[in-house]
């Protein structure tokens, strides 16, 4: 605890306090919330040209920088009131904290970070929707932790001068990183969540063949956003389907009018409610059959996975664990030793991140989960 107090005070305070504020909406101004700003963030440009066809004639810079015009574009004629701040609108170097901060600097609702995955084999295809969240992995997910792809969307890092003081407070195979993830991201998580889980149900409809999930991954880019935050992998560069897609105006206009539709959804449901997440997963479960029935009052347990699909009793991504399901949005939550004493889902908690590192407490009461 030590530590990590030493690491707030050396780190994290000096780097936000000194830069803009971002602040969040009063408890009396929910009938005020509105979408206002989002930040469409087309990854890469300049001298980093990210991922590139195999045969070398397509770079990622200019795929996510021609689909970001084109979301903001079709963003902006529906919604006149809604500014929409892009990091780049040309060929140029931007690095990840500046873009990081053009959005804090902004104030923004949302933060969008657009990219094109890549592969050393061609057989890898379709998109797939990152929030924050440390390395996972293969079992304790439903989607494998990509290393390779956290490493090359980090590492452009390398490319700017004097990078090792510049990003000494990021770490992402170290836990104590993540603390910023607990002060700042906490309150936008399931925002998060919920945005990356409508891009997956439109993305689904069309133009890629596979739908690779989502999932939680530490990129700086998200790490340092104080605002709901998800990067999407639209395709991969180096399968010729995909590759043929992305080349294509059709296609590029497929793609931006399948985001511009889940941007539409989430604005709609995020506009004159102060806690999204909540009005949803309230909405959905009563919707939507529950798993368990409703509580008469609160309840404690341990979640361990947030899923976009239902795991059968016994599947091994639960490790041995039985877990009650709890509907979130589209997603599905895990938990376990569920009980009425706080105390005792703390005490579970620490047996429990022995196989679950990112499990944490949450209360449950009327069918709704929240983190504690």
């Amino acid at each position: 605890m030590q530590k990590a107090l030493k690491y707030i005070v050396s780190f994290l305070l000096p780097a936000f306090l000194s830069g803009p504020v971002y602040a969040l909406p009063s408890a009396g101004s929910g009938a005020d919330l509105k979408l206002r700003t989002v930040v469409i963030d087309a990854g890469h440009g300049g001298k980093d040209a990210g991922a590139v066809s195999p045969d070398r004639r397509t770079y990622e810079k200019n795929i996510t920088l021609a689909i970001a015009k084109l979301l903001g574009q079709k963003i902006q004629s529906a919604y006149p009131d809604v500014k929409v701040v892009y990091t780049r609108t040309t060929d140029r170097y931007v690095t990840l904290n500046d873009r990081a901060e053009i959005a804090n600097g902004s104030k923004a609702d949302l933060f969008i970070s657009i990219h094109i995955n890549s592969f050393s084999k061609s057989s890898p295809n379709g998109f797939s929707a990152h929030i924050l969240g440390q390395s996972s992995n293969k079992d304790r997910d439903l989607f494998s932790f990509n290393q390779e792809l956290c490493r090359r969307e980090n590492s452009v890092i390398l490319l700017e001068d004097d990078y090792a003081t510049k990003y000494q407070g990021f770490n992402p195979d170290n836990p104590e990183s993540f603390i910023m993830f607990n002060l700042m991201q906490n309150a936008f998580y399931e925002q998060s969540i919920l945005f990356a889980a409508e891009v997956d149900s439109e993305l689904s409809k069309g133009p890629f063949r596979t739908n690779r999930g989502i999932s939680q991954n530490p990129f700086y880019v998200l790490w340092k956003t104080a605002m709901p935050a998800v990067l999407l992998e639209l395709g991969f560069i180096s399968n010729p389907a995909d590759l043929k897609v992305l080349n294509s105006s059709g296609g590029r206009e497929q793609i931006a009018t399948r985001l511009f539709n889940a941007f539409a959804s989430f604005k709609k449901k995020y506009d004159g409610s102060l806690d999204y997440s909540v009005d949803l997963e309230t909405k959905k479960a009563v919707a939507a059959p529950a798993d368990k029935a409703v509580v008469d009052k609160a309840s404690y347990g341990v979640q361990i996975l947030l899923l976009s699909r239902k795991l059968k009793e016994g599947d091994r991504a639960l490790k041995g664990y039985s877990a009650e399901i709890y509907p979130a949005g589209k997603m599905y939550k895990y938990i376990i030793g569920v009980s009425g004493d706080e105390s005792k889902a703390r005490s579970t908690l620490a047996s429990v991140r022995k196989k679950f590192p990112d499990a944490f407490v949450v209360r449950i009461e009327d069918g709704v989960v929240t983190r504690l």
